[in-house]
């Protein structure tokens, strides 16, 4: 999810969904081979695809096959996958996101959009601020959703990258086999980042079919224009996925002179008790349920090492984007903005 500089366990993903420079709900892989801008030229593969999805959905082979071809393969697009922001380390990483401006921008939309986000937050029992979080690190507050068209970019590397064909690949069919009702409009006026992800949440194609909420009840999802869309989406994906209310995110530690050298970054669930780091010298700074299973992770931070026990909705963060530096952002972010938006503004 690795250079000298990167934490030792960072291993390189997907939504789940980089920020749109990247894009969340996405994997990354290594540099493509060499493509050129070709433009509408019919794409390797095409034609089974278009066979696949007619026969899904009943349509068109001949307008499936016109919207492919007007697709155009985008040499920006193979460049940005290769240089995803999670291969930073944390000390250069943390800053792009957790930082003045973006809490500043994150506490005035919260206050502006409280009363939806308590709704929201009331509906799925996931905190406001996460939300709000996601929306930040993604899309700065909507300030950026991406200017590349989703069909370009997903035509791209589904049929010009192969070291992740496979995965676009299904994210193109996807795309072209959801109901009208789940987008925003014609597929080939969607716009998004260039690994397909759209909306203030920056959802892939898989992601849209399987969580994308009508949240303002008109019949359509609109994860653009529509707020009660876009929370509602965005809060369902973490519901899914098994956010626990109320339970904490992460703990930082601060090792013993006798501490064990911390193991690899365990990626999947947490499922060591924190007792057991406690005896390994990693006690958590703050107090917590010694029972409670949880993870170590070590991050290459501004001022050296710094060790953090993760728990069960650290994980559920990673499972819109795989990236342990996404998931520790949207973390900070989060909190952050939440202590702000509990004080009273500045008069």
């Amino acid at each position: 999810m690795s250079s000298s500089f990167r934490v030792l366990w960072l291993a390189l993903i997907l939504p789940g969904m980089l920020p749109v420079a990247a894009s969340s709900q996405t994997p990354s892989s290594a540099a493509p081979p060499p493509a050129a801008d070709t433009g509408v030229a019919a794409h390797p593969g095409q034609a089974e695809l278009v066979r696949e999805v007619a026969a899904d959905t009943g349509k068109s082979p001949a307008a499936l096959n016109a919207l492919l071809d007007s697709a155009q393969v985008k040499q920006s697009i193979l460049d940005a996958i290769s240089r995803p922001a999670e291969r930073k380390p944390w000390s250069q990483y943390r800053p792009i996101f957790v930082n003045p401006d973006r809490i500043a921008a994150g506490i005035a939309f919260y206050r502006r959009h409280g009363a939806l986000l308590s709704q929201i937050a009331a509906q799925y029992g996931v905190p406001p601020e996460i939300i709000v979080a996601i929306i930040g690190v993604e899309t700065d507050y909507g300030g950026n959703t991406g200017s590349y068209r989703v069909l370009d970019a997903l035509v791209t590397l589904a049929f010009h990258y192969p070291p992740r064909a496979q995965y676009f690949r299904s994210e193109l069919k996807t795309l072209l086999e959801l109901p009208a009702a789940k987008l925003p409009g014609p597929i080939d006026r969607l716009y998004g980042s260039y690994a397909g992800a759209e909306g203030l949440g920056q959802f892939m194609p898989s992601s849209i079919r399987d969580y994308a909420v009508d949240g303002d009840g008109d019949g359509r999802i609109d994860l653009n224009a529509s707020l009660p869309d876009a929370f509602a989406s965005i809060a369902n994906y973490f519901a899914a996925h098994g956010w626990q209310p109320g339970a904490p995110i992460t703990v930082r530690t601060q090792p013993s002179a006798t501490a064990a050298p911390p193991p690899k970054y365990d990626d999947g669930p947490p499922h060591l008790p924190v007792e057991q780091f406690t005896a390994a010298g990693y006690a958590p700074v703050a107090r917590e349920d010694p029972g409670r299973p949880a993870s170590l992770l070590t991050l290459d931070g501004a001022d050296g090492p710094e060790y953090w026990l993760t728990f069960h909705n650290f994980y559920v963060i990673t499972r819109y984007n795989r990236s342990p530096l996404y998931a520790m952002a949207v973390a900070q972010l989060a909190d952050a903005i939440a202590q702000g938006a509990a004080e009273a503004p500045a008069q």
